[in-house]
């Protein structure tokens, strides 16, 4: 995939992360960063970062429970690791690292 193709997807997605977090009931400071990064920082003073990765053409999540890669396949984010979806895991991450339970719903 190209660069330019590539982080037109990936900004994309992380503006849906973005706008789907302001609404997910968690306590939490999103703070966009130049460069195609979000960084979260929760009511424990814990952080979770968010970013496109244009070498490898992959999203990161760096949460307190370890780093994960998404690369795009068949029109979804999957972690390279064990085949999970982004939206998924970045729920039981975010709920994880919060201390409750979150349903992150994809907009439209």
């Amino acid at each position: 995939m190209e660069e330019s193709a590539f982080n037109a997807l990936a900004e994309a997605e992380l503006a849906r992360i973005e706008s789907a977090l302001e609404d997910c009931g968690v306590d939490l400071d999103i703070e966009p960063k130049p460069g195609g990064i979000l960084e979260l920082e929760f009511e424990n003073g814990t952080k979770m970062i968010i970013n496109r990765h244009t070498a490898a053409r992959e999203i990161w999540v760096a949460a307190r429970s370890g780093g994960f890669h998404f690369r795009l396949l068949d029109g979804q984010w999957i972690n390279t690791r064990d085949g999970a979806e982004l939206w998924k895991m970045l729920a039981g991450l975010i709920g994880a690292q919060a201390g409750e339970p979150v349903v992150l719903t994809p907009p439209a």
